[in-house]
């Protein structure tokens, strides 16, 4: 897993772009907040996050920093919980994928991840 066209952004995104936007992300089109407790800190995180729902499994798009912390803590064996549309919902069986298709992604979406070389995604199913 690379590193994107956006990770430059990360210290702008952590620090001003996600206080802000956690306020409204979990009812946006496309974006959610992702709750899980750190790896070495035990610390609750809620972070803002691009989704997308495919059948069962909701996708996520790692716009900035696949290899960050937060991505190592969300793919161990592990769950997280996503806000999402208005309802939380408890998810499962995370896994990281790349895929510089970019496939599962609408058009739109899939044109500006591209722009942004954005190639990796977490998966996890509801529990």
């Amino acid at each position: 897993m690379a590193t994107t066209r956006m990770t430059f952004l990360r210290p702008f995104t952590t620090h001003l772009f996600n206080p802000i936007s956690r306020r409204f992300a979990d009812r946006l089109p496309g974006f959610a907040i992702l709750s899980y407790v750190g790896r070495k800190t035990g610390t609750l995180y809620r972070t803002p996050i691009n989704v997308f729902k495919r059948d069962d499994i909701y996708i996520f798009a790692l716009t900035t920093a696949p290899r960050s912390t937060g991505s190592r803590t969300c793919s161990r064996p592990a769950s997280a919980t996503c806000a999402h549309a208005g309802r939380d919902v408890h998810l499962v069986e995370p896994e990281l994928f790349t895929d510089p298709t970019r496939h599962l992604m609408p058009l739109v979406v899939r044109v500006v991840l591209r722009f942004n070389d954005v190639q990796d995604f977490l998966q996890m199913r509801p529990a």
